[in-house]
Order: C-alpha cells, then sequence, then structure tokens
C-alpha cells in the first residue's frame, strides 16, 4: 500500500494528483467542447457531430462511428517536434477511442459519426490521461448520451514507491526499478476500466495497489468534471 507521507521530486505525496484545471465550453464552433489540465499538461478537445459520414460506404447502418484524433502541438514541448500526428500520436488516437466508446451510446446514431479533435497545448506528462478526460467532458458537454463520464491518470514508480499523476521528471525517473508509466481510464461511477496500459514494469502482486491509488484519484478528476458541466448549466 502507497504511504500517503512519502514526498516525491516536486514536494507532492504520493496520493496527491497535480493542480486540476477543468473548464467547458471553450471553443463556441464546436458541439461540444472542453479543456482538462493536470499542472502544467494541459489537453482541449472539441467534438463535432454525430453527422453523416462520407465516403457512404464507411457507414455503419447500425450505430454511430467514433473518431478520435489526438496530436501533440510542435509548440507544446521544449525539444524539437514536426507538425503533425506521429505514429505515438495514431495510437494514443486509437486508444482514446477504446476508452471512450464504453460510455456512449453509440446505437442511437446509425450511419454517422462522432469526431473528437484533441490537442494538447502544453505537456508535462500525462498527456493521453488530460486528452480523455477533456475528451469526456467535451461529449457530455455536446449533449451525446453517455451513461457516466470517463475518468484517466497515469500511475507510476519513484523507485518502489507508487505514485499517481507523474510529471515528465518522474515519467523518466530510472534509478532503482526503472521508469514506469502506466495509463488508466474508468467509468467515474463504477469498477469498469476502459484503458489499461503500461509502459515499464508492474509486479502483478501490486496492480490491486496501483487500481485502488487510481480510483481515488479519479474521484477528484470526476468531481472537477462533474463541477465544470454544471457550471455551464447555470449559465
Amino acid at each position: 500500500m502507497t504511504k500517503s507521507s512519502f514526498k516525491r521530486i516536486d514536494g507532492r505525496k504520493s496520493n496527491e494528483l497535480r493542480p486540476i484545471t477543468a473548464k467547458v465550453g471553450i471553443i463556441p464552433n464546436a458541439d461540444g467542447s472542453a479543456l482538462f489540465a493536470f499542472g502544467n499538461t494541459i489537453a482541449i478537445a472539441a467534438v463535432y457531430g454525430p453527422r453523416q459520414l462520407h465516403p457512404q460506404h464507411k457507414q455503419n447502418p447500425t450505430k454511430a462511428f467514433l473518431r478520435c484524433n489526438y496530436d501533440l502541438m510542435s509548440f507544446s514541448v521544449s525539444e524539437r517536434k514536426k507538425p503533425g500526428p506521429n505514429r505515438r500520436a495514431q495510437e494514443i488516437s486509437k486508444v482514446t477511442e477504446w476508452a471512450l466508446a464504453p460510455v456512449l451510446d453509440l446505437d442511437s446514431f446509425p450511419g454517422t459519426v462522432i469526431d473528437v479533435q484533441i490537442y494538447i497545448l502544453q505537456a508535462d506528462a500525462g498527456t493521453r490521461t488530460a486528452g480523455i478526460n477533456a475528451a469526456s467532458m467535451a461529449l457530455a458537454h455536446a449533449g451525446i448520451p453517455m451513461k457516466d463520464l470517463v475518468c484517466s491518470v497515469a500511475a507510476g514508480k519513484q523507485d518502489k514507491e507508487l505514485i499517481v499523476d507523474l510529471t515528465k521528471e518522474e515519467e523518466d525517473f530510472k534509478e532503482g526499478e526503472g521508469a514506469t508509466d502506466f495509463a488508466i481510464a474508468k467509468v467515474a461511477n463504477s469498477d469498469e476500466y476502459t484503458l489499461l496500459q503500461l509502459d515499464g514494469k508492474i509486479q502483478p502482486n501490486i496492480v490491486s495497489d496501483v487500481l485502488e491509488l487510481v480510483n481515488g484519484a479519479c474521484k477528484e478528476i470526476y468531481e472537477a468534471q462533474k463541477k465544470a458541466l454544471k457550471e455551464v448549466v447555470k449559465k
């Protein structure tokens, strides 16, 4: 079990998230939009649709097609990055679709596509999880029928200590047992996980401890998502 008194590189406890920022309705021309940030990692998401899918032969007559596009903006990182999505971005786009699809009622919109555009404005690790959180909020803001929100965060290790919501410095930590990045997404008010993606090593016997750590973090994420959506409804 992770000790909450453990101090990390940036002074946080092992179970402590970076400051969360969550906003909805940031892109007026989108059907739904949101911003979600873990500290210096900032993601925005815009939803367009449901709308007719072209070309027609790609349409599914029984349900909507969810199409996610994740991209790390070239100015979001200090190192040089070519504009446009690379292979990693394409992979994250696909796992984001898998993370979000289980909560969506895609059967209500046959023959259509729901496009989710995710852009990382600033990156300090946790970009795919911040993007999933932003996209979940944007889909709810667009009025897409959902059984619940999706919450996502990464867990890892600093030496042998389990930690949640890693920074880039923690993600690259190579002392002790080495760097670990375990991206997890779950349906907010259930025990259903929609993404488990591990880079590095986590011993099987401590996976339950990782999930317990993530579950606590996801409760905080859900409250931030819910608060942002309620604020829009009040306006």
